[in-house]
């Protein structure tokens, strides 16, 4: 398989598997990557996601030049893009795909190219020790255009960005960690344990209001700011009216913890 996906209570493991390749994905990982979110985000039962990449060495080294770029380049001529595998952006959740669910990206290793537009396209990146980041499109003669020139500068300075993507800069991870681009940096042997805890934190929120939020911060990012919390208001009323919101309130009350349905 070129993904392992498991469900393990409310988290989803979605894991890039060809170590071989430095996990670098082709089509078929593609489509098997759009497949498993749609399923992530349709499940009621998961409320948090984790990406990482199979072995020791890399995250994800971008695209398969020799597999993924001819056949996207022989697609568009025809204009004849396979929904399932290209439509969802590549990694099946760059572009077109709509998720109000956290997802955390534990970056093992190498991230470039196509690999760091998949971890801008997450909410929160914590990144092993031995993580180097680097859009490295223009090398080839290709831009970022997985969502990197759009996703990078609204994360780090302008300046910053526009210097990683012209000159195809790679940064370690303390560099990344400077400029915002990755929340947490952790020994290799303590990422998956540091972004299970994370995620198991987010499940014990209520998951509507965690949703809720992500949604008003990312929709509210290209808004006039009295229309941006007008939208805030819109999120906080739906949310008086879920048995969520009741019980919070009730569980403080009461000293316990409190056992949220999201409803």
């Amino acid at each position: 398989m070129a993904i392992i996906y498991e469900k393990k209570g409310k988290i989803a493991y979605i894991t890039i598997n060809r170590p071989e390749a430095m996990n670098a994905i082709d089509m078929e990982t593609s489509k098997e990557l759009a497949e498993a979110w749609s399923d992530f985000r349709d499940d009621p039962d998961l409320w948090v996601a984790i990406l990482s990449g199979a072995g020791e060495k890399a995250f994800c080294a971008g695209a398969d030049l020799k597999k993924f770029i001819p056949i996207v380049v022989k697609q568009t001529a025809r204009e004849k893009m396979d929904e399932d595998s290209y439509n969802l952006g590549f990694g099946g959740i760059t572009k077109n795909f709509k998720i109000w669910k956290p997802i955390i990206a534990a970056i093992n290793g190498i991230c470039l190219a196509g690999g760091t537009e998949i971890a801008l396209a997450c909410d929160i990146r914590i990144a092993a020790e031995n993580a180097k980041f680097g859009l490295m499109e223009v090398r080839w003669g290709l831009i970022p255009g997985a969502g990197g020139t759009q996703r990078l500068p609204r994360l780090i300075p302008l300046g910053k960005a526009l210097e990683m993507m012209l000159c195809a800069e790679q940064i370690d991870v303390q560099e990344a960690y400077r400029l915002g681009l990755v929340n947490k940096v952790v020994a290799s042997t303590e990422l998956m344990d540091t972004a299970t805890k994370l995620a198991e934190r987010i499940c014990q929120m209520g998951p509507l209001a965690v949703r809720a939020a992500k949604a008003a911060i990312y929709r509210g990012l290209d808004l006039p700011l009295d229309e941006a919390l007008a939208l805030e208001s819109s999120y906080a009323n739906f949310l008086l009216g879920t048995e969520d919101a009741q019980e919070g309130p009730r569980a403080f009350a009461e000293k316990r913890e409190p056992k949220f349905k999201c409803r």
